[in-house]
C-alpha cells in the first residue's frame, strides 16, 4: 500500500495518519508465530522447573502469556526485539508492505532505526516489579533519543498484533502539535521518558483504538501516551522507527541498518545472524560502558 497524496498531506498537517488495513494477516502471522513458539518453550521449561502449574497450551495468542504470567513473569521480560532477535521479526523490519507506507514519508533510501519494540501489554496488575513499561506517560518520540538527532526527521510506526481498544490500553495522541520543536522532558522513576506539566500541549486529545492491520505513522514531535489494560488479555504491538539512510538514529550505540534504497540495493542488510550479533556486541558494550539513552535528568516517582 503507497500513500495517496492526500494522506500525505494529511500527515503534515495532522502530525499522524492512520492506513487502514495496510498490513495482512500474511504480514504479520510469522512475527506471531515467532513469539507464540518462543513462549511455548519457555512455558515447558517453567512447567519442568515447577514454576507453573501448567503450560496453556489452548489458549490463544492474546491469553497465553497472561495466564502463564499468573503464576511466573520470567518470560516477560525478556521479549522485546533486540532481546529475542529471532529471524521472522528481523525480516518483517524490511516488509515490502510496511516499507511502502514509510517511503512516502522518508523516501525512496530507508535505515531501521535501532528504538524498536515488540511490547506485550499484560493485564494490569501482572506486570514484575509492580510498574508497566508499557503503560506510557505523555512523552515525545524526539525526546527519547540523543541530541544529534534533532535536527532529522524519524518516524514512527506504531500497529498493534490484535486490536488496540480503549480497555486493553490504545494510544492516546495530541494531533497538529508537530512543527513547534522539543519539549523539556523529565527521567521519572517507574515512568520513563515524560513531558514535563508545564510544557504540556493545551490541545485536546485524541484516542486510537485500531484494528489488526491498521498502522500509525506519526511525527516525533506529537505527544503520545497509552491507556492501562483493564482486560483479561494483551494488547500485543509493536512501534518501530524509519529514517533516511545516513541521518543519525540518536541511539549510536546500538545498531541501525539499511532496509530499502532505489540507489544502492546491495546496501541492504538481510542477513538475519550479522544483525543479531550488532545487537548482542551492541548491548553488551552498552552495559560495560554504562551508556544512558536517555539525556533527561532525574526525578522521583509521583506518588
Amino acid at each position: 500500500m503507497r500513500l495517496k497524496v492526500e494522506q500525505i498531506e494529511q500527515f503534515e498537517e495532522e502530525g499522524y495518519l492512520i492506513a487502514e488495513g495496510a498490513l495482512e494477516d500474511s504480514d504479520l502471522e510469522p512475527v506471531i508465530e515467532e513469539y507464540e513458539a518462543h513462549i511455548d518453550r519457555q512455558a515447558r521449561e517453567l512447567l519442568a522447573a515447577g514454576k507453573i502449574s501448567e503450560l496453556h497450551e489452548e489458549a490463544p495468542f492474546d491469553k497465553r502469556l497472561a495466564l502463564i504470567s499468573r503464576e511466573c513473569t520470567e518470560i516477560y521480560p525478556g521479549l522485546d526485539i533486540m532481546q529475542l532477535r529471532g529471524k521472522a521479526t528481523f525480516e518483517f523490519l524490511a516488509n515490502e508492505n510496511l516499507l511502502d507506507l514509510v517511503e512516502g514519508i522518508v523516501g525512496p533510501e530507508i535505515t531501521c532505526s535501532p528504538i524498536h519494540h515488540i511490547r506485550a501489554k499484560l493485564p494490569s496488575g501482572l506486570t514484575p516489579a509492580g510498574g508497566d513499561a508499557h503503560v506510557v506517560a505523555w512523552h515525545q518520540d524526539a525526546g527519547v533519543t540523543w541530541a544529534e538527532a534533532d535536527p532529522f526527521s524519524i518516524l514512527t510506526v506504531w500497529f498493534p498484533l490484535v486490536p488496540a481498544t480503549l480497555e486493553n490500553g490504545c494510544l492516546r495522541i495530541i494531533p497538529r502539535t508537530h512543527g513547534t520543536g522539543l519539549r523539556e522532558h523529565v527521567s521519572r522513576a517507574g515512568e520513563g521518558t515524560v513531558i514535563v506539566d508545564e510544557a504540556m500541549p493545551k490541545e485536546e486529545i485524541l484516542s486510537l483504538p485500531m484494528d489488526r492491520g491498521s498502522v500509525l505513522l506519526m511525527h516525533k514531535e506529537i505527544p503520545h501516551s497509552s491507556l492501562r489494560n483493564n482486560t483479561d488479555t494483551i494488547r500485543w504491538s509493536m512501534d518501530l522507527r524509519y529514517q533516511e539512510t545516513g541521518s543519525p538514529t540518536g541511539r549510536p550505540f546500538y545498531p541501525d541498518f539499511p532496509v530499502r534504497s532505489r540507489a544502492n540495493p546491495d546496501s541492504v542488510l538481510t542477513d538475519h545472524a550479522e544483525w543479531s550479533r550488532r545487537w548482542e556486541t551492541g548491548l553488551a558494550e552498552a552495559r560495560e560502558n554504562k551508556i544512558t539513552a536517555h539525556r533527561w535528568r532525574q526525578v522521583p516517582a509521583t506518588v
